[in-house]
């Protein structure tokens, strides 16, 4: 072998040592990237789920077996109403009637939750979090027994089937999601039923019918790609003025002769986060419908088909799936949204669920957010539950449209 022959051997085997070095530079760099991710996202479950269960002491304002000689869950409604005459005052009869159904028309179980609500008054005065009630827990019952003697130590799982049915309460041990829940589901399907058809609808026209030579074409493709990144505060001040102020009398129902005189309604909230996730949808409507062949068009125009055949028969069915990616990503960012629906007046403590549109209405990141910022322990415990609540619903809703979409990625095979 010449000399020069071997000096190119040798840079080149230089020149691919370098690039193997490089490679595996960038491979360990991504490796670390996805581990960070995965350490990030289990400290994060550990967190959530660490504070929503662990052992709690419990004492009672009233002793529940002072109030009658059987146990409560046993007492006929009729009994249960007495106890609740005999120990709450008028005022708070007609304030507790007011909120709900009048006494004689409540089932069993709802007297008896009024019952341990407003007599018995169960109130946790000290709690534990998992880690603690696993490993502690000889520490805990000793703790209880001596500086709660009168109190109750059980393992308490925060969110149950009562934390989920049961409505807002002022004190943590007897709050539920019932009402934040219905709203987030509310609202979630007023941002979808507005901004999918009109976010594919104007895919549609900026793919399949405009010029994207036009100046203005150009200027409005623009926008939207910009609108995208725009703060979520920008979109709730949007909503303030425009559905909130500006078309108060339809938001609030007063057209139709129903609901309040305010605009701070579900239907004003769902609208704007519509215009939040608008841009959102129709980026990834537009990329969906690019991706479709163009052979797909031009034998749908062969067989005589008119441009609005073909989007639809042909042009729309292969673009779905990829339409319904970019959908789940805009309802979970939808779910998770908080400041613009506090700018148009979601509500921190209500507890009558949201009877239609024109209601009042709060939803789980509002609800979170006012328990996470109490100062007292039950209340972080109570918002790790929601927290879970609310990423049981968004994995839901994902759930489906992935189903979905994949029902359609079928179809098209």
């Amino acid at each position: 072998m010449s000399a020069s022959n071997t000096t190119a051997y040798k840079n080149n085997e230089q020149y691919l040592s370098a690039r193997h070095r490089t490679a595996g530079l960038w491979k360990a760099l991504f490796t670390l990237a996805v581990t960070t991710a995965v350490i990030a996202l289990v400290v994060l479950l550990f967190s959530i789920i660490n504070q929503s269960f662990g052992y709690v002491i419990v004492e009672n304002n009233v002793a529940p077996e002072t109030l009658a000689a059987q146990p409560l869950e046993s007492l006929p409604p009729d009994a249960l109403i007495a106890i609740l005459r005999e120990n709450l005052t008028k005022n708070r009869l007609r304030t507790i009637e007011r909120d709900g159904l009048p006494l004689v028309e409540r089932s069993q179980q709802d007297l008896l939750d009024t019952v341990i609500a407003s007599v018995v008054q169960p109130r946790v005065v000290k709690s534990y979090n998992l880690d603690r009630s696993l490993l502690e827990a000889a520490a805990i019952r000793t703790e209880a027994a001596r500086d709660f003697p009168g109190g109750r130590l059980e393992f308490r799982s925060w969110i149950s089937g009562y934390f989920i049915t049961h409505a807002m309460a002022p004190t943590p041990e007897l709050a539920g999601v019932r009402t934040a829940l219905l709203g987030s589901i509310f609202l979630i399907l007023i941002t979808i039923t507005f901004a999918f058809p009109v976010g594919v609808g104007a895919a549609i026209y900026l793919e399949e019918y405009a010029d994207n030579r036009s100046r203005i074409n150009r200027i409005i493709q623009t926008n939207i790609e910009n609108l995208a990144g725009v703060p979520s505060i920008v979109y709730g001040i949007l909503g303030l003025a425009i559905f909130v102020r500006a078309i108060e009398p339809v938001t609030s129902g007063a057209v139709f002769g129903v609901g309040d005189s305010s605009g701070r309604t579900i239907l004003s909230a769902g609208l704007t986060m519509g215009l939040l996730i608008l841009p959102i949808l129709i980026i990834n409507a537009q990329e969906a419908i690019r991706a479709t062949p163009n052979s797909l068009r031009e034998a749908s125009y062969g067989l005589g088909a008119t441009r609005w055949q073909t989007i639809w028969s042909h042009v729309l069915p292969y673009a779905l799936p990829g339409i319904l990616t970019g959908t789940i990503l805009a309802i979970s960012r939808a779910l998770g949204e908080t400041a613009p629906l506090i700018v148009v007046g979601a509500s921190t403590m209500i507890t009558k669920d949201p009877s239609g549109v024109f209601s009042r209405f709060t939803a789980l990141p509002i609800q979170i957010y006012n328990w996470t910022t109490r100062p007292q322990d039950e209340f972080r415990h109570i918002a790790a539950a929601a927290i879970l609540v609310l990423l049981i619903t968004l994995l839901s809703l994902n759930a489906f449209a992935i189903l979905l979409r994949n029902h359609f990625r079928r179809r098209n095979t």
